[in-house]
């Protein structure tokens, strides 16, 4: 006796089974959302929510029937029911919703940021949502009818899910019209069809982009202040990583996570700035453009340079030094460090990644022996979750008790926040300490130091039931969109670009965005040209050459 049979159906029963799971199993994020958007669950909702289902698995079923050829349906459905489980999984466990810019961020992300969301759970749920029923679909035996016959069979189950599904909508129309226009999110969270969508429209994104890079700010120059003084100037632009503003007690969070940087007197802390993202794949490449967050686009980002190529054309030496994933195409034309890689018997390494310590690394080396102005960039890996314990050496926990794992529903709410704060705790501690090395090496040589700081996006911690990032930015809440930005100028810096400190420190409670940093980094440096916008320069309104 057999244990496995192999069962026996014809090919749009098949594809109907597997639509009706499709809708069900894999969807709970959907349904949940959905019942809530149209009124929340009651047995007089039973009727839309049935019908709503039938609906899908019927449309789902037109669409599968066009492909239930032999050779063909079961490597679809296989792939499918794989593919749909690990979205299903994330997009319960994390809250998460999946449009172009998430899929961007998975393809574009590192191996070592990408392991840290595998966990016990997601393999269970893979085994029984992807690999159960990819198997029993790999061993039925399926009939598929032949020729014209075949072909018309297919196209009367394709039609008839469809007429019928189209009866469904008409009848639940009056409810459902208000409920899809007034929650467009839904479309986000139905699965397969938000991801299959999503990596249509990346793969599009991709393969549009030109090969041939434009120039832009050829025509810059360094202004007058800053070519007739003879001290070099060195500005450090520390770029955080998924760090939100409401985490940071300089914006008056209840935990002190900022202490060191509260005790600097000439910092100036902007509360009230926008990310133009709210993932990394977005936002680092739209922050150094001057596209903004309104015109931005993956493709016209990479087809044209960027501020550290303006910089470079006004002949600013530009290094960029990553412990992240990498810049985004934001520094391919300048001199780049990658110093994220574990390196034996370095301090601020540990077995799998760098402390973001190690970005301050021979960075006092780095400042003596340049020739010119510099830029300089640290791209921090910051407070990336899931596994925010992993951010900060042992002696910043001091927050807790912490979740030390990258399994998030096994930990209760405070303990994510309590781990996801020490990170903030430790970028207090790197910021500090780069600031304090600009102060020493501006003791030692004869240039004028300054630093900005600001992150990519931010984060959700479990508000509205939302964990990480990576939101589509018009539904996306505050927590994700809402990034710290700071700013310290030494007196040699403001003094040599004519800087009015108490001008600026008046502006910190104005509301700003990542929009405003290509034309406020040029307008610090009183770089000329004719990209240089002085309405989105934060700066320009408290410079006493202007």
């Amino acid at each position: 006796m057999k244990i496995f049979t192999r069962p026996r159906l014809s090919h749009d029963v098949l594809t109907l089974l597997a639509s009706a799971l499709l809708a069900s199993a894999y969807n709970v994020a959907f349904w949940r959302s959905f019942s809530a958007a149209a009124g929340g669950f009651s047995m007089s909702q039973v009727p839309l929510l049935l019908g709503c289902f039938v609906l899908i698995a019927l449309l789902f079923n037109a669409v599968l029937a066009l492909f239930s050829f032999r050779y063909v349906l079961k490597p679809i459905l296989i792939a499918l029911f794989v593919a749909t489980a690990l979205t299903a999984f994330f997009m319960v466990s994390y809250g998460v919703q999946i449009d172009k810019s998430m899929i961007q961020n998975l393809f574009e992300t590192d191996v070592r940021e990408a392991s840290e969301l595998f966990s016990v759970q997601m393999l269970l749920a893979l085994s029984l949502l992807g690999v159960l029923p990819a198997l029993l679909v790999w061993r039925a035996q399926v009939s598929f009818p032949q020729g014209l016959r075949g072909l018309g069979r297919r196209a009367g189950v394709a039609a008839l899910s469809l007429t019928l599904a189209l009866v469904l909508l008409v009848v639940f129309f009056k409810t459902l019209a208000p409920t899809l226009r007034e929650h467009r999110e839904l479309r986000y969270l139905l699965t397969p069809t938000n991801y299959i969508q999503a990596i249509n429209g990346y793969i599009k994104q991709r393969f549009a982009r030109r090969i041939v890079v434009a120039p832009l700010g050829t025509d810059a120059i360094k202004g007058v202040t800053a070519s007739e003084n003879k001290h070099r100037s060195v500005t450090v632009i520390v770029v955080g990583e998924t760090a939100r503003a409401a985490n940071f007690s300089l914006n008056g969070y209840a935990r002190a996570t900022n202490p060191q940087l509260a005790l600097q007197p000439e910092l100036l802390n902007f509360n009230h700035v926008a990310s133009c993202g709210t993932a990394t794949a977005v936002s680092l490449p739209c922050v150094f453009s001057m596209l903004g967050r309104e015109h931005y686009s993956d493709t016209q980002a990479y087809a044209q340079e960027g501020l550290l190529d303006v910089l470079r054309h006004a002949g600013f030496e530009v290094l960029w030094r990553d412990n992240n994933s990498g810049c985004k195409g934001a520094c391919d034309r300048v001199a780049y460090e990658d110093l994220s890689v574990p390196e034996k018997g370095n301090p601020w390494c540990v077995a799998d990644e760098c402390y973001d310590e190690r970005l301050l690394e021979r960075l006092p080396e780095i400042i003596h022996e340049a020739r010119d102005d510099l830029v300089i960039v640290l791209h921090q890996k910051g407070s990336h979750g899931p596994a925010y314990h992993k951010r900060y050496p042992a002696a910043f926990q001091r927050f807790g008790p912490v979740c030390e794992t990258n399994e998030l529903e096994k930990c209760s709410r405070e303990s994510i926040v309590a781990a996801y704060d020490n990170t903030i705790l430790y970028t207090d501690h790197v910021l500090n300490k780069t600031i304090e090395l600009l102060k020493a090496s501006e003791r030692r040589d004869p240039i004028n130091t300054a630093m900005l700081y600001f992150s990519d996006h931010g984060e959700s911690l479990g508000e509205h039931n939302l964990y990480l990032h990576g939101a589509p930015y018009m539904i996306a809440p505050a927590e994700q969109r809402e990034v710290p930005l700071m700013l310290w100028l030494s007196a040699g810096y403001r003094d040599r670009y004519q800087i009015d400190q108490r001008c600026l420190a008046a502006r910190t409670s104005q509301s700003f965005s990542h929009d405003n940093v290509f034309h406020s980094v040029l307008g610090m440096l009183n770089v000329n040209t004719a990209l240089y916008n002085p309405r989105l320069d934060l700066v320009g309104p408290c410079r006493n050459d202007v």
